[in-house]
């Protein structure tokens, strides 16, 4: 008896975690396809080559920039447990994050070789991240027992300095970064849920993309897309297997007070390119 329930148990557990791996593999192949198809159409040509440096640098930004996307679908799981929920929230969530990293990437590809649109969107890049930047440190907030008085401090003097010019660039990129609430809502079907799910991590997708455009003038995009599509992965791995300790660990205020100086350090790189775009190149 003990054995028949700790096969269907161990059965629950690895079908949504294979099934992770799969959708991330499928999707990684789509990106492929989607940088052949553009580059049929583009004067300047997307290179396929990947490097593993341009997958730890699009891993690692992505898993920094995640908090909001490991609340959410912690949320989730806690309300709606089940291997088919399990399996809805997978492919709902990586569809969508993945969705969101291709469109940015068509834009950015159509883009790139307009100088005057390129400065535009990494212009709006560069308020995203200050945007991200000020989200991160007011998470910090919740948990400033963990943080010595001398970071706690840094923290809400970087966060007062951020937020007029954030409420001033508001009016231009409150439709990018749009509004919506992070609590699962009640007795969704397995098609609500998946929608719901797919959603969310779009948005967030398209955000967090957008705001690395000024990365791509060093990096490859693929090698980078690639690891945002792993770093989902992994996150989306670690969030079924224990999610309060995931969720622990992105929400830990050193961590999000280091990340968020790095993101507004890329903010000012982003302003910088601007400058030489539009008035040095």
């Amino acid at each position: 008896m003990m054995s028949s329930q700790f096969r269907e148990t161990t059965k629950h557990q690895l079908v949504p975690l294979f099934l992770t791996v799969v959708v991330a593999g499928f999707l990684i192949f789509l990106l492929y396809l989607e940088i052949h198809f553009l580059n049929l159409f583009t004067p300047t040509a997307i290179t396929s080559t990947v490097q593993i440096r341009d997958i730890l640098v699009g891993l690692t930004i992505y898993l920094k920039t995640s908090v909001d996307f490991a609340l959410f679908i912690g949320n989730l799981m806690t309300k709606y447990a089940g291997s088919k929920n399990r399996i809805a929230m997978e492919l709902g969530t990586a569809g969508g994050n993945a969705l969101g990293t291709i469109l940015i990437l068509v834009i950015w590809d159509l883009f790139k070789d307009i100088k005057p649109l390129l400065a535009v969107m990494i212009l709006l890049a560069a308020l995203i991240l200050l945007k991200i930047a000020q989200d991160s440190l007011e998470h910090i907030s919740d948990k400033n027992e963990e943080l010595n008085t001398a970071i706690a401090m840094i923290s809400q003097q970087i966060t007062k300095a951020l937020s007029p010019v954030n409420n001033f660039f508001h009016i231009f990129i409150r439709h990018i970064i749009p509004n919506f609430s992070m609590k699962p809502k009640k007795d969704l079907t397995l098609w609500g849920l998946f929608a719901l799910s797919f959603t969310i991590p779009f948005i967030l997708g398209l955000d967090d993309f957008a705001g690395y455009v000024p990365l791509f003038n060093i990096i490859h995009v693929f090698g980078f897309a690639i690891g945002v599509i792993l770093g989902h992965m992994f996150l989306n791995i670690f969030l079924f297997v224990s999610p309060k300790t995931t969720i622990g660990v992105v929400k830990n205020p050193t961590i999000s007070f280091l990340g968020s100086i790095a993101l507004i350090g890329l903010s000012l790189w982003g302003f910088f390119e601007v400058y030489k775009i539009l008035f040095i190149n």
